[in-house]
């Protein structure tokens, strides 16, 4: 009989936020003293960005690393592996190309329980069509047999992914850091595929234990398990547009709605907060576990994208232009939100006419 405990918070199931930026940002604090270390280049941007930056001559290098977390559990329930690698291309050529750089390599690293020919194809196949959709070269890769480490009870398949994306900034005007972001600007939201790569270990808790993977919830529109496994969307190649055609003086800030969601504003610029008042009606996933969960809304906001990606940050008079390159690309978007000057960097926004901070 599945158990009556609702999961409230990501804190819930092990994953407390506040905690992790806590112990990030002492890390941070230690890793920089190796950035003297550079006797070639130098660091302009380290810990605490979407990307760290080291100027190399006239160009810049923009370094990224990221996985696709406990999204490989429902690839293993699925027993479907060909999209997964979608997902970890996705979430490092998303993240690189807020700083402004486009991605030119991505290092693969995947580690297995047992030799898998099977797996590794299939793993492979999704990394191949991610990196065509990011315009990317596959440069190399690591795969490591760690029967010690990769255990699972759901599969034989059992398997970690991650990688490492590396961009270039060609010129430096174009550098996007969040430091231009002023009062009035707007934030333009692009709609999200559904959970993309983060949340899943609150959203498992709360889903799994009352559905299967084959059951079809109330407010979806597909199996739970397809709806899971959708791949993350890719939007490099339209943000790269984006900067082509505009320039700095316009495109001011850029953010990847991934873990942390909305909170993840506060790292471009914290000199103003964030008020989003238009954000998409709470549907489909996100009310599925929002209802299933008991989940406050303040906490969904904090823990899921809820519809919306990635966000574009820039002046108010070009929006409709900005919206017109985004939509040719046929990706959905819309004005979701404004900044306030004299804030702190924090994200408020508009439920019911009620705004919350997160």
């Amino acid at each position: 009989m599945p158990s009556e405990e609702r999961f409230t918070k990501y804190k819930d199931v092990g994953i407390d936020i506040k905690k992790i930026k806590r112990i990030q940002r002492h890390i941070g604090k230690d890793i920089e003293k190796t950035q003297h270390f550079l006797d070639f280049g130098k660091v302009i941007s380290g810990f605490g960005h979407y990307a760290g930056l080291i100027e190399i001559g006239d160009k810049i290098m923009a370094l990224h690393t990221d996985g696709v977390g406990t999204k490989i559990l429902i690839s293993q329930l699925m027993g479907k592996y060909d999209t997964i690698g979608i997902d970890c291309i996705a979430m490092n050529v998303n993240d690189v190309v807020c700083v402004g750089s486009k991605p030119l390599g991505y290092l693969s690293y995947i580690a297995l329980q047992k030799t898998n020919d099977t797996l590794l194809k299939e793993i492979t196949k999704g990394l191949i069509k991610g990196a065509k959709l990011s315009d990317v070269a596959i440069v190399g890769g690591e795969t490591a047999i760690l029967p010690d480490i990769i255990t699972g009870k759901i599969t034989d398949y059992n398997f970690d992914l991650a990688g490492m994306i590396f961009g270039v900034i060609n010129d430096k005007k174009k550098m996007i850091l969040g430091n231009k972001i002023k009062n009035g600007d707007v934030i333009i939201g692009i709609d999200s595929s559904g959970l993309h790569s983060n949340g899943y270990t609150l959203a498992r808790k709360v889903l799994l234990e009352k559905y299967n993977v084959s059951d079809r919830p109330e407010y979806l529109k597909t199996s739970l398990g397809k709806e899971l496994l959708k791949p993350t969307t890719i939007y490099s190649k339209t943000i790269l547009k984006l900067i082509d055609e505009f320039d700095t003086s316009i495109i001011h800030g850029l953010s990847h709605i991934t873990g942390g969601a909305f909170t993840k504003f506060k790292r471009l610029n914290s000199n103003v907060d964030y008020v989003l008042d238009n954000l998409p009606q709470i549907d489909g996933i996100f009310k599925q576990i929002m209802n299933d969960g008991k989940i406050d809304v303040k906490e969904m906001y904090k823990t899921f994208n809820m519809g919306i990606g990635f966000c574009i940050i820039a002046s108010k008079d070009k929006a409709d232009e900005i919206i017109e390159v985004i939509n040719k690309d046929k990706l959905k978007c819309q004005v979701i939100g404004k900044t306030n000057s004299n804030g702190e960097g924090n994200t408020l926004i508009n439920i019911n006419n009620n705004v919350v901070k997160i």
